[in-house]
């Protein structure tokens, strides 16, 4: 497809950089792929797929090198989650899901905390993001888990749902409500939970419509003691952080949309140009021909809008959040656009699930959902218009 191999020679990538990602197109072509029909019909990700990206030093791209890294640009970052989630997209989750929950341990932690626990991450262990609750969704300041400050340690009591890699990560960037402050938004702070800690329980895995190699859980904080030392920034400062984290996050689930609105729009070609009706192909006929120039420009407008956040990211601009809300709404919205048009142009073989289109639809619906529904950035978008 020339149209996007000119936006693949636009983003001039180094040749350190085309090496780093080739060996990533081809653990995906040669062990991710051919695993994903079964790791989504068995509910449960093969451990030969964390192995291969364990085996490329997946996780060092997003560490600096002082703390165990090989640090890469985020473009190099987000492009490695098209490529997988493009695969398999319960693989590109849990991968990705380290760098969203521990981006802001990166940035923004302390030189001890990073030393002491970054080099877990980088020789492969797993990070999650712990915010939501069943009464704090996309308004976080409603949750209730609580941060209780006792001498050199933080007790931690609540819970946490739809938590990606909850039961196996390492490292949890886990957001509550510090309980000497009086105030819904100011006690919003942040900490890092280790695992293994005494305390921490795994409620359920839950059963879902797409993902289904990724594991999502609800877990439980019972009287769980955390070193101070691991308290992110100062109590209080959660909602700057959790903000923080948020606009890196978007795009990276921009991105996992974009790999998996490619692999749709590839079936889609390819059935189309190879399936025949009234002694035709159907990707001749008129009406479906308008549908792909549509989708093509849709799907190549959503992948330099995303060159153009990596942009902002690497110049350290300090806000970019709408611009971010904007790349993950479109991408997502239009991975399931084209998701569904692939199964609707496989006619009834889209329905079954011999035929990959089946599963990115069920995979694509939930990048419209998590990290902010798509309404949510709609009203953050719209209301950045209104004159105050």
């Amino acid at each position: 497809m020339q149209i996007f191999e000119n936006l693949e020679r636009a983003r001039k990538w180094s040749e350190e950089e085309k090496l780093i990602l080739d060996q990533f197109r081809r653990v995906a072509d040669t062990v991710i792929a051919p695993n994903a029909a079964r790791a989504d019909a068995e509910g449960r990700l093969p451990p030969e797929n964390m192995k291969a990206l364990n085996d490329l030093g997946a996780n060092m791209l997003f560490i600096p090198d002082a703390f165990g890294g090989s640090l890469v640009r985020y473009r190099v970052y987000l492009e490695v989650v098209k490529i997988l989630a493009e695969a398999c997209a319960s693989t590109a989750i849990v991968w990705s899901t380290t760098f969203n929950g521990l981006k802001s341990l990166i940035d923004q932690g302390t030189d001890e905390q990073r030393k002491r626990l970054l080099p877990r991450i980088a020789e492969g262990g797993l990070g999650a993001l712990g915010i939501t609750e069943p009464n704090a969704g996309s308004d976080a300041t409603g949750m209730k888990t609580t941060f209780t400050p006792d001498g050199d340690d933080i007790i931690v009591d609540g819970g946490k749902m739809f938590i990606t890699n909850g039961d196996i990560a390492d490292l949890i960037l886990l957001f509550g409500r510090w309980s000497e402050i009086d105030d819904r938004k100011g006690a919003i702070s942040t900490l890092i939970f280790e695992k293994g800690t005494p305390g921490f329980e795994v409620v359920r895995l839950e059963k879902k419509m797409g993902h289904c190699a990724s594991s999502t859980a609800t877990i439980a904080f019972n009287k769980c003691r955390v070193p101070r030392a691991n308290l992110l920034g100062k109590p209080g400062e959660g909602l700057r952080i959790l903000f923080s984290s948020l606009n890196k996050s978007r795009p990276s689930i921009a991105a996992h949309a974009l790999g998996i609105a490619t692999a749709a729009f590839k079936d889609m070609v390819s059935y189309m140009n190879e399936r025949t009706q009234s002694g035709r192909k159907i990707s001749e006929f008129q009406g479906n021909q308008f549908m792909l120039a549509d989708t093509a420009t849709d799907l190549a407008m959503a992948e330099r809008w995303l060159d153009y956040v990596a942009d902002l990211v690497e110049a350290n601009e300090v806000e970019y959040g709408h611009e971010a809300s904007m790349a993950k709404m479109r991408a997502s919205d239009l991975a399931m656009r084209i998701s569904t048009d692939a199964v609707q142009m496989h006619g009834g073989y889209g329905y079954m699930r011999d035929f990959r289109v089946e599963r990115l639809m069920r995979d694509a619906k939930v990048t419209q959902i998590w990290e902010g529904t798509n309404q949510v950035h709609r009203q953050l978008i719209g209301r950045s218009f209104v004159k105050r």
